[in-house]
């Protein structure tokens, strides 16, 4: 057992978790992301293969959109304590509890397609090292598309930085903050399940959001003009399972589990079409009514990549341990 789990004293009832017990030979899959992201109904077809492998031996069954009330925040501390068999876990959102992921890859200092694809393999063997200290194995992953992030906002078009200095921003990180507190923009983080109503009320002027994925959070309904920002790649979702069992499961329910988990990253690993999805999402947003402005000049793009990449300097040091050492071995892939 390694020493992190050694360490962690917190139970599922300090976390105020309740979650119904699986049946016999039912593995609860916890996915935090709304059953309306593509994301989860590629993950339904994963479920599907592995129960049609297994023909009723193990059923896996998916619960998405949070609807187990498991925080991915505290995926670290549920899955090895058994809230559920399998989880999909997003580093981003783990940085409390292993400060290390979050500047393993920092949102925006990646920005093509080639140096994403250089720089994957590594970012996989660095979640694989992280995730074992804390009794997590990663039996699969999902891939995320290169996303095109846009500033969406509520009552005037903002296509610049000196613009955005006067709106209050929702992003959903704390490097986003990080960097958008260096270029003078007031930024807070906003859980997505609040943006709709920080967003309809005035909380926030703005919020930061890809376009792929605005019609399913409705964010036309409180957004009326948008504009492009940055490209933006991250690390992928991985697929846990509590190290502990993993070890003890059969070998034909592994099988089943690792097939079908390559299957769905060969399905999810390919951005030829991430463009034209991109203007296919901008499309059925204007006809739900937002006004699409021209892109933010690349003058402004460049000033914002210059400030990721202090903040992603800036986060590994200030994580310490292997931050630093993750972030070189990135760069390193990247061939920079």
């Amino acid at each position: 057992m390694s020493k992190v789990i050694k360490k962690l004293v917190i139970g599922l009832t300090g976390l105020g978790l309740s979650v119904s017990a699986a049946t016999a030979g039912e593995w609860r899959f916890n996915n935090f992301l709304p059953e309306t992201r593509p994301e989860s109904a590629e993950l339904e077809q994963f479920v599907t293969e592995v129960n049609v492998a297994l023909d009723g031996e193990t059923t896996l069954k998916l619960y998405s959109g949070g609807s187990l009330g498991l925080p991915n925040t505290d995926t670290m501390r549920f899955l090895p304590k058994g809230a559920v068999e399998m989880s999909l876990m997003w580093a981003n959102y783990l940085g409390r509890d292993a400060p290390a992921l979050s500047s393993v890859v920092v949102q925006g200092a990646i920005g093509s397609i080639e140096e994403f694809e250089k720089a994957i393999p590594t970012v996989r063997d660095i979640y694989e090292e992280e995730f074992a200290e804390w009794g997590v194995s990663s039996v699969g992953y999902v891939a995320i598309p290169m996303l095109s992030v846009s500033v969406f906002c509520r009552n005037e078009q903002v296509r610049s930085i000196e613009k955005l200095r006067t709106k209050k921003l929702r992003v959903w990180a704390r490097d986003q903050v990080e960097t958008f507190t260096r270029l003078g923009v007031a930024a807070q983080i906003i859980p997505q399940d609040e943006m709709y109503v920080a967003m309809k009320t005035g909380v926030v002027d703005c919020a930061l959001y890809p376009a792929l994925y605005a019609h399913t959070v409705s964010l036309q309904e409180v957004a009326k003009y948008a504009s492009f920002l940055y490209p933006m790649a991250s690390g992928p979702y991985v697929i846990g399972v509590a190290t502990d069992r993993w070890d003890k499961t059969d070998e034909a329910t592994k099988a089943a589990i690792t097939t079908a988990a390559d299957a769905l990253w060969n399905r999810t690993n390919q951005y030829e079409d991430d463009f034209q999805n991109e203007l296919k999402a901008r499309g059925k947003l204007v006809e739900g009514g937002i006004v699409w402005g021209d892109d933010f000049p690349q003058e402004d793009r460049d000033i914002f990549v210059s400030s990721v990449t202090e903040t992603w300097e800036m986060l590994a040091k200030e994580a310490g341990g292997n931050a630093p050492a993750y972030r070189k071995r990135v760069l390193e892939a990247l061939g920079r």
